[in-house]
């Protein structure tokens, strides 16, 4: 570990927590925008997630 970098073991807030299903509004898809691109975030019959762009 170099003078740069900072290693916090026990973060000071919890990032935040979004239900896949309220984003994909009960269904499989969802669009997600970062830096003006979109992307998608799919759910699979197996119950994964996939996030193309």
């Amino acid at each position: 570990m170099n003078a740069i970098t900072r290693f916090e073991p026990h973060p000071t807030h919890t990032p935040p927590v979004h239900d896949v299903y309220s984003l994909t509004r009960g269904g499989t898809l969802a669009q997600i925008m970062l830096d003006g691109k979109t992307y998608q975030l799919r759910i699979t019959r197996a119950g994964k997630l996939i996030l193309t762009k």
